[in-house]
């Protein structure tokens, strides 16, 4: 979806790639078992299809952690860094995060031109990476009162069933992810927690997903399929 301010946020399916079952049929991730190639042509794809040139978009090498990268284009040589969220201030450059039940957050400052990305499993929810990733941009000069903040679709509070322990673990970092699933086990909301997160910072939620990943047969889910693809979101801000 594109903003008025120039800001641009989307979430890819896991339709109209070339992938083969059990990543079928547009994988976006490239550690999760699938042909390299296929990955390419779907990055591509996706890139192209939302008016991008491929080699503008930043990818992160995800570990749950809380670690955030500002970066100013793609990585040129080397390992992708072990990070979970991206700051740029460069306008044109894509934040990609891939997600398969996590919870996408997107950011942007349109009027400072500062996007950041950041992937939040739980235990990304519970080491603080949203509020890392929104120190990092405050840091470079956005404005919270400006920003914009879009959550992807990811597992449902009613669906991600954990522990009873983990529950309480979690819910001690961040009250508003204590949740109970339809069956009255116990479960944790990560896109609640982010939401609360964000809130705290100050930065108002200008959308969010209603989407399940688990419940949509249109998207990919670990819990639900273990092999499976990724899901990838995008934010960036149109070059002046």
């Amino acid at each position: 979806m594109a903003h008025a301010s120039g800001a641009h946020f989307a979430f890819t399916d896991r339709w109209g790639g070339v992938s083969a079952a059990p990543y079928a049929e547009l994988n976006l991730g490239g550690a999760v078992g699938d042909d390299p190639a296929a990955v390419r042509a779907n990055r591509e794809r996706a890139a192209r299809t939302l008016g991008l040139d491929p080699a503008a978009v930043v990818w992160m090498n995800q570990v749950h952690g809380a670690d955030v990268a500002v970066v100013d284009g793609p990585w040129q040589s080397g390992e992708t860094p072990r990070v979970d969220a991206l700051v740029t201030a460069r306008r044109g450059l894509a934040l990609a995060v891939l997600t398969a039940d996590c919870t996408p957050v997107l950011l942007a400052d349109p009027v400072a031109g500062i996007a950041g990305a950041a992937h939040a499993g739980r235990p990304g929810l519970v080491a603080g990476v949203v509020p890392a990733v929104v120190e990092e941009m405050l840091r470079l000069g956005a404005d919270p009162d400006r920003m914009l903040a879009h959550i992807g679709p990811s597992v449902c509070g009613l669906c991600y069933e954990v522990p009873e322990a983990m529950r309480l673990e979690v819910a001690e970092a961040v009250p508003e992810a204590w949740a109970t699933t339809r069956q009255g086990t116990a479960a944790v909301d990560v896109a609640a927690g982010v939401a609360a997160q964000l809130g705290r910072m100050g930065v108002t939620i200008s959308g969010k997903s209603h989407i399940c990943t688990l419940e949509s047969a249109d998207h990919f889910s670990y819990r639900r399929e273990r092999t499976t693809g990724r899901l990838a979101s995008y934010v960036w801000l149109d070059e002046l």
